[in-house]
């Protein structure tokens, strides 16, 4: 049973944009990662920045005129079900969140950094899950209106300019700020044979483009630090909501997958406070670790802060500008603690493969900047593929 994570960057700069680009089968951005994913064939697979359309149409678009068809003679992926919600990417906040004095039009740069999640429009950024296998709809939760403030010991924002403590946002602007700048998904796959496996998918913001109050950076801690605290289940995640009314986390006898581009590397880049080791140290979760030859060959061809890094570059899953933060590991599929782990891998090909400059490429990227992470797990049942 494989399942996989893909930051495939099908996220466009006004709405509709995607839908239109999906409409038709000749998109070459959108036939790239679609052939990434038919090269991978994952069982389930979350795909982060997929721009959110209503009533699922942009996954439909990509599944029916991109997975389902043959790209560059790769075989072609049926995955009859998938999921999508909205996200708070570009919902309007009605406040001044990057406190510059101007509450920031919808569409522009400043309005996106004061939308409850950046974005231009609402839904930039989003995600789909696809599965092979049925999904227990009527189970999934999902968390986006879960407010920052109603989780204990949050490490809200301060600002520096004041003496008072945690507080860059207002007490109103924390009525409506949300915790998740996308959205938290809990996906149960139902496979034959057993109990399911929820598929814990996200994206935290980027511990990045803020300042001293390092906002950005204590927010994708919390949003990393709910699926810590849902895994645990029990009084850690009592105090956790859903967007049903639904409360608390999972129970002890329950499996899971943690998936996504969490953007929080173990050892360097800019998270706060080791963010990314709330789950790798969980004691519920295991890492397996996944590597990849073309993560090494980058690193010794971007050279500049790459050669300083101290994480191992064979492990990184993602090639950004190599001044700051430069290559790092902030893709993931973790698996529960019961699960067990066949085999594991970054699909990231050195120069000398033939697939190299079509789906992996130099910046600018041909489809982009991140690389799909996948696991194949035991699950207790024979899956022949």
């Amino acid at each position: 049973m494989r399942f996989a994570t893909f930051n495939a960057s099908l996220n466009r700069n006004t709405a509709g944009q995607l839908v239109t680009d999906l409409s038709t089968p000749g998109n070459a951005q959108a036939s790239r990662a679609a052939e990434t994913i038919q090269r991978a064939d994952a069982d389930v697979i979350l795909v982060n920045e997929f721009d959110y359309a209503a009533d699922g149409e942009a996954a439909e678009l990509f599944r029916d005129n991109y997975l389902e068809v043959s790209q560059n003679g790769a075989t072609p992926v049926d995955y009859p079900y998938y999921y999508v919600a909205p996200s708070n990417t570009g919902v309007p906040s009605g406040f001044d969140l990057n406190n510059n004095g101007v509450v920031g039009a919808p569409g522009t740069q400043a309005g996106g950094d004061d939308s409850l999640g950046f974005g231009l429009f609402p839904g930039q950024y989003g995600l789909v899950v696809y599965s092979k296998y049925p999904i227990a709809t009527d189970d999934v939760r999902t968390f986006q209106h879960f407010l920052w403030k109603d989780m204990p010991g949050a490490v809200l924002p301060d600002d520096p300019a004041t003496a008072a403590p945690a507080d860059w946002y207002s007490p109103e602007e924390l009525d409506v700020f949300r915790l998740s700048s996308k959205s938290h998904f809990d996906v149960p796959i139902e496979l034959p044979g057993r109990k399911p496996v929820h598929f814990l998918v996200s994206h935290p913001t980027p511990p990045s483009f803020d300042g001293a109050e390092d906002r950005n950076g204590r927010r994708n801690h919390d949003e990393i630090r709910f699926w810590a605290d849902y895994v645990s289940g029990g009084r850690a995640a009592s105090y956790i909501y859903d967007d049903e009314g639904g409360t608390g986390g999972l129970g002890r006898g329950q499996d899971f997958v943690i998936a996504g581009d969490q953007n929080a590397d173990p050892v360097d880049g800019d998270s706060y406070d080791d963010a990314i080791l709330q789950l790798l140290d969980h004691p519920r979760i295991q890492d397996p670790t996944p590597t990849s030859a073309g993560a090494v060959e980058a690193t010794q061809r971007d050279k500049g802060i790459n050669l300083s890094h101290r994480g191992p570059a064979e492990r990184d899953t993602a090639d950004f500008a190599d001044t700051a933060p430069g290559n790092l590991r902030v893709d993931y599929v973790l698996p529960s603690e019961r699960l067990a782990i066949h085999d594991t891998g970054v699909y990231w090909l050195t120069s000398a493969d033939p697939l190299f400059t079509r789906l992996i490429g130099t910046f600018p990227f041909p489809v982009t900047d991140h690389r799909l992470v996948w696991l194949d797990l035991g699950t207790g049942r024979t899956h022949g593929r």
